[in-house]
C-alpha cells in the first residue's frame, strides 16, 4: 500500500510538471541559434553586472514632520576671523524672549589675517564646494554620506612662523541656544554650510554686515553614523554707517537666525535583497524571450524571402534520369467522316 501511494504522489507530481523536458531526438540545433545564444549571454551578464552595481548604491530618502521637541538647545558653531583687536571686539547672543546667551564656549584668538598658502587652498575648497551645491543639489546627498567626524570645514593651522603682526582675532567655538529666534552679534567695544569660507573686506570703518539665517532641524541615518544637526539658508545684507545720509545702525556683524517647526529626518536607503534578486530574474527571463522571439521572427522573415525567390534550400535541382529502354512512337490517324 506504501508503494501504491509513493507512485500515485510521484505520478502526481510528474503531472505538475511545468518544465516538460524535451528528448535530444527531437531537437534541431543551428549556428544561428547558437550565436544568438551566445550574444544573449553576453547581454544577460553585463546587464546583471550592471544591476550589481545599482544594488550596491544606495540614496538619501528626505522625510518632512512637524519638530516637537522645543525644550532642547541648539548649538551654534562659530569660526569668524575679524580685522581688529581682540580686546576690541565682543559676541553676545540675544533671543526674542530676552535671553542674554553667555558666549563661555568662544574662544578669542590673536590671528594674522591674511591666510597662508594652505588655509587658502583650504578656502578655494570650500568655495568650489559651494558653487557645486548652489548648481548641483544632488552633490548634498554625497556629503551625507560622506560626513565623519573632522570635516573639512574646520580652518587648519597656519604652517610654519611668521614674523607678521598678530593684527586679527579668531573668534571660534560653539554656544548652546534656545529653539527660538535670536540675534548674534559681533559689535566694536563637518556638514557644509551656507557660510563656510565666506570672506568679506571693506574700506570703511563703519559697516554693517547682516545675515538671516532659518534654521532647519535635521535628523541623518546613514549606514556609517546617526546624528541630530541643523541645516540652514542664509541671506545677506550689507550697507555703510553713515548717520549724516540716514544710514543708521551700529557697525558690526549680526546674524539673525530663526528656526523652522518642520524637522527633516534623512535616511540613507539601500535596495532590499528580494528586490535586486526579482530584477535579476526579470533580466533573465525578458533577454532570453526576446532574443528567442527576434530568432524566430528573423528565421521566418528569411524562409518567405527564400521561398518567393527560389533561393537556398527552396532552389530547384535538376534530375537526370537515363534509361535504356526504346520508346516507340506511334501515331494513329483520325476515323475518316462518312459521305452523306
Amino acid at each position: 500500500m506504501r508503494r501504491l501511494s509513493r507512485r500515485k504522489a510521484l505520478s502526481l507530481v510528474k503531472e505538475l510538471d511545468a518544465f516538460p523536458k524535451v528528448p535530444d531526438s527531437y531537437m534541431e540545433t543551428s549556428a544561428s541559434g547558437g550565436t544568438v545564444s551566445l550574444l544573449a549571454f553576453g547581454v544577460m551578464a553585463v546587464l546583471a553586472v550592471l544591476e550589481f552595481f545599482v544594488y550596491r548604491d544606495t540614496w538619501m530618502k528626505y522625510d518632512y514632520e512637524v519638530d516637537k521637541d522645543f525644550s532642547s538647545k541648539m548649538r551654534i558653531n562659530i569660526d569668524i576671523t575679524v580685522a581688529m583687536k581682540c580686546q576690541h571686539v565682543g559676541a553676545d547672543i540675544l533671543d526674542l524672549a530676552e535671553t542674554m546667551i553667555m558666549s563661555n564656549g568662544l574662544k578669542y584668538e590673536p590671528v594674522i589675517f591674511e591666510l597662508s598658502p594652505q588655509q587658502r587652498l583650504w578656502h578655494r575648497t570650500l568655495l568650489v564646494i559651494q558653487k557645486g551645491l548652489g548648481e548641483q543639489h544632488s552633490l548634498q546627498d554625497v556629503l551625507y554620506k560622506t560626513v565623519h567626524k573632522g570635516a573639512p570645514t574646520t580652518l587648519p593651522l597656519r604652517e610654519g612662523a611668521s614674523l607678521e603682526p598678530l593684527s586679527a582675532c579668531r573668534i571660534h567655538g560653539h554656544i548652546y541656544v534656545n529653539k527660538v529666534a535670536g540675534n548674534f552679534h559681533i559689535t566694536v567695544p563637518g556638514v557644509i554650510h551656507p557660510l563656510d569660507g565666506t570672506q568679506k573686506t571693506t574700506p570703511n570703518n563703519n559697516q554693517m554686515f547682516q545675515y538671516f539665517i532659518t534654521v532647519v532641524p535635521t535628523k541623518l541615518h546613514t549606514y556609517k553614523i546617526s546624528a541630530d544637526t541643523h541645516q540652514f539658508a542664509v541671506t545677506e545684507r550689507e550697507r555703510e554707517i553713515d548717520h549724516a545720509a540716514g544710514s543708521h545702525g551700529v557697525a558690526g556683524i549680526f546674524v539673525k537666525y530663526d528656526t523652522s517647526a518642520l524637522m527633516v529626518t534623512v535616511r540613507e536607503q539601500h535596495m532590499p535583497l528580494g528586490q535586486f534578486l526579482v530584477r535579476l530574474c526579470g533580466i533573465v527571463g525578458g533577454v532570453f524571450s526576446t532574443t528567442g522571439m527576434l530568432h524566430r521572427f528573423v528565421g521566418t522573415c528569411v524562409d518567405v524571402v527564400c521561398c518567393r525567390f527560389k533561393l537556398g534550400v527552396y532552389k530547384p535541382t535538376e534530375v537526370r534520369v537515363s534509361t535504356d529502354l526504346t520508346l516507340r512512337r506511334v501515331r494513329t490517324q483520325p476515323p475518316e467522316e462518312s459521305p452523306d
